[in-house]
């Protein structure tokens, strides 16, 4: 195997496994906004926490499986790098670094994938070279 598909390959690993971490991270977020009783969610904007929270399933459950696609690639990492961010100093603000540490590794993942894009096994490449 060459050294450029070894490294699309370990780019594919890192969208896979962040994305699909991120997505199991955000899947139980859906009982607190349709569950019953009204929604307990942290509102760093003053846009309401049931609109938060809808921001938040969007990053971390709509953009994690377009990470993991490699669709729309590094437009999708944006939305996750800034509710990492919140995460971290927001939501985590006044605690340990071991309760911002999760974020943070997952902030630094999503940051890779925007600096690399989606690589050769991706819809983005299947769509750009489809194209040309």
């Amino acid at each position: 195997m060459k050294k450029n598909s070894l490294s699309d390959l370990g780019l594919l690993l890192v969208r896979l496994l962040a994305g699909g971490m991120m997505l199991t991270h955000g899947l139980p977020k859906f009982d607190r906004l349709f569950g019953e009783g009204p929604v307990k969610f942290a509102d760093p904007f003053g846009l309401g926490p049931e609109i938060s929270l809808g921001m938040v399933l969007f990053g971390e459950v709509g953009c994690s499986l377009l990470v993991m696609l490699g669709f729309k690639t590094r437009w999708a990492t944006l939305p996750l790098l800034f509710t990492m961010l919140m995460a971290a100093f927001y939501a985590h603000g006044n605690d340990p670094f071991s309760e911002k540490e999760l974020s943070l590794l997952f902030f630094t993942s999503f940051l890779s994938i925007l600096i690399s894009g989606g690589g050769r096994f991706s819809l983005d490449h299947i769509r750009y070279f489809k194209a040309s």
